[in-house]
Formats: structure tokens, C-alpha cells, sequence
């Protein structure tokens, strides 16, 4: 590479389904297509970065631009899949902008896997699964992750307790009170579980304590909001397993 040859780290990158392999080739439609093309101004020959959440994150080189496609052929791979911690983030649906943010830093942080869940003060009934996949693939293209958490369809509190796997850890932020999560979290595999922005009831609680696999926990001695909690305890368990 020449010093005028732009940097890898400063190309586009961008998610896409089709697998990729030494060699193969990859053609983009719709708004994929007219981004690199018509956006960021690719020509032949200009690099691209893809990933899919499976093979790592290859370097493609761009040979074809027409007017609704554009094509790459794969050259070599630039990172591995990544290994992400078994973390997943149950929390109660918010609000658009709220839950849209918390996808994303979801995302960001590492989490495996998005878990909704209902509960008694849920004020949300209705979730977009689809834009919140974007949002979380918008974020992993940003931030250089490799894969991007799966996301699971709102299931309720009384049910998933009901079904919890008995492997995995789960971490409720218990605004009574418990053991600060950084000298009680629990390794993976784990989950934490935030509540709603009204909390959980009484009743709720003492259900969540009843599981097995259940550690209480305390963030501390202010009221945060929901998405400000979950961030926060996806944060700090990230730290104590060293991520």
C-alpha cells in the first residue's frame, strides 16, 4: 500500500446475509448499493469492508457499479469472528427512541442476545423487531463488532421465569436493594434483567428472587432509568470478566 492508498480501517463496512469466502463475489441492491455508490463514491477497484455475523470481517474490492447494483469480490479477511462473552439483556420494552437506543448500546457493549420481556407496568405492546435489528447492525458496523445479538420476541415475566435455563445466571437489578453487581456478578453464562420504567411490583419481585438461578443485585443509590440501568449493568459485568 502506498502512503497515498486510504487506510482499511477508514473504509465502509457494512452487514450483509451471503457468506463469505476467499474469491466469492457479492452484489448489493437497494440502499446498500446506493450508499456505496452513490455516497461514499465507490469505483472498481475500491476497497469495502463486510462482515456477516458468522465468517468474520473480509476486504472486498468493488468491480462493478451500475445504476441499482454494485458488486464486490472478496480478497482476504481481516478479522475472525469474534468469540462475544454468553451475556443476554432481558429487559422490558420502552418506548421508541428509549428502546432504539437500547439496542444499539446494547450492541456496542457485547451482548449476545436481546431478550423483551412484559411485565406488570409495561407500557409498551407493540415492538418493531425488525428496526431494532437494524439499529443493532447499524451499531455493529460502526463499532467494528463482527456479529450482531440476536433478538428474541417479547415473551412474559411469569414465562420466562417459568422456562429459564438452568446454566445461566440471572442478574436482576433489584431496586430494594442486593449486592453491588460488581462484587456479585455472576459469570456466563448470564443475563441481566432490567425492569420497566415504572419497576417491578411487589409481586414481581418476590418471584424473580424465587428462581434458582436468580443474583440480586444494586446499581448503586440513585434512580436510573431503564435504558440508563441496563447500560450500566451490561457496563460494569463487562468489566469484572475483563471485556
Amino acid at each position: 500500500m502506498n502512503g497515498d492508498a486510504p487506510s482499511l480501517s477508514t473504509t465502509p463496512r457494512l452487514y450483509v446475509a451471503e457468506p463469505l469466502t476467499a474469491g466469492g463475489m457479492v452484489t448489493l441492491a437497494g440502499g446498500q448499493a446506493h450508499y456505496l455508490g452513490s455516497v461514499m463514491r465507490r469505483q472498481p477497484g475500491d476497497m469495502v469492508r463486510l462482515f456477516n455475523g458468522r465468517d468474520g470481517e473480509w476486504a472486498a474490492a468493488v468491480t462493478d457499479v451500475a445504476k441499482r447494483s454494485l458488486s464486490l469480490q472478496l480478497d482476504r479477511q481481516t478479522l475472525p469472528q469474534e468469540v462475544a462473552a454468553d451475556l443476554w439483556l432481558v429487559a422490558a420494552p420502552l418506548k421508541k427512541g428509549r428502546i432504539d437506543w437500547l439496542a444499539e448500546k446494547a450492541c456496542e457493549l457485547g451482548v449476545a442476545r436481546l431478550v423483551l420481556v412484559t411485565t406488570q407496568r409495561t407500557v409498551v405492546d407493540k415492538v418493531n423487531l425488525e428496526r431494532l435489528q437494524a439499529h443493532m447492525i447499524e451499531a455493529a458496523e460502526q463499532c467494528g463488532r463482527t456479529g450482531v445479538p440476536d433478538i428474541a420476541a417479547p415473551v412474559s415475566l411469569d414465562r420466562l421465569l417459568r422456562d429459564w435455563p438452568a446454566e445461566r445466571a440471572l442478574i436482576f437489578a433489584d431496586e430494594t436493594g442486593g449486592a453491588p453487581l460488581a462484587a456479585a456478578s455472576a459469570p456466563a453464562p448470564a443475563a441481566i434483567l432490567i425492569g420497566p420504567e415504572g419497576g417491578f411490583t411487589p409481586s414481581e419481585r418476590a418471584a424473580i428472587r424465587a428462581c434458582p438461578q436468580a443474583v440480586p443485585v444494586s446499581l448503586g443509590p440513585r434512580i436510573l432509568r431503564a435504558d440508563t440501568a441496563a447500560v450500566a449493568a451490561v457496563a460494569v459485568w463487562q468489566a469484572t470478566q475483563g471485556r
